[in-house]
């Protein structure tokens, strides 16, 4: 429940920033830049929907994955990858009411083929990649039991689309009780009026908004050896 309605309660703060996107307690998650959902040959770029518009993101979005891998933060990639087996008969329903193509449209990120594969940034050998059936990274995965199991508490969020994966897994990222930074310029949706309030109700209720520079920041701090930080021996 929101506490406070008013607009002061916009004003969330990210102070100690360095402290708290510590690498011995984070995970950068990177969400869905897959090529059915950001490319043009994927299955939305074939549709008509201009995938264009996601590239300011996506590219802050490396240059996150970039700093993190300097810095010693783990890098956990997460994809949704479906096929018939896991195919949701609610989502079916839903698409069958709006009138859409139920059948054509549940084959997106399929298992098997183009589109489920990564676009820039994408995994090295030997980082997490969470696979999901749904919109959350927390549904029918072991994605929580891998965060535990590595001592993360904080979580730094990008990727696509902030409305509806970004959105889920952040929800159920603080249902969790794991601190969500949600990066509001390394997200983006279709539609630039839908990516905002979606930032404006995740921030009101349960993540912590913070810029790219901001992070690159905090965690280029944490990367500078004690010895060569401004001051330092003078």
């Amino acid at each position: 429940m929101t506490l406070d309605a008013s607009p002061g309660a916009d004003n969330i703060t990210a102070d100690g920033l360095p402290q708290w996107i510590d690498p011995a307690r984070t995970a950068l998650v990177v969400i869905d830049i897959q090529v059915d959902f950001a490319a043009p040959e994927g299955l939305l770029g074939r549709a008509g929907v201009d995938v264009s518009v996601l590239k300011p993101a996506l590219a802050r979005a490396e240059l996150l994955v970039d700093e993190a891998r300097r810095t010693g933060v783990p890098v956990i990639f997460v994809a949704l990858q479906t096929s018939p087996e896991t195919d949701s008969p609610s989502w079916k329903e839903w698409m069958r009411r709006r009138g859409r193509t139920p059948d054509e449209e549940m084959a997106i990120c399929r298992i098997g083929t183009p589109g489920v594969e990564f676009c820039d940034p994408k995994p090295r050998e030997g980082e997490l990649v969470v696979g999901k059936p749904k919109y959350s990274a927390f549904i029918g995965t072991d994605f929580e039991a891998q965060l535990r199991a590595r001592g993360i508490d904080t979580l730094v969020v990008c990727g696509i689309t902030t409305e509806c994966c970004v959105d889920c897994t952040v929800r159920d990222a603080f249902h969790r009780d794991f601190h969500v930074f949600l990066v509001e310029d390394a997200c983006a949706a279709y539609e630039e009026e839908v990516h905002q309030g979606s930032l404006r109700a995740l921030t009101l209720n349960c993540a912590i908004p913070v810029t790219t520079s901001e992070v690159e920041a905090a965690w280029g701090e944490l990367a500078v050896p004690a010895g060569l930080k401004a001051g330092a021996g003078a």
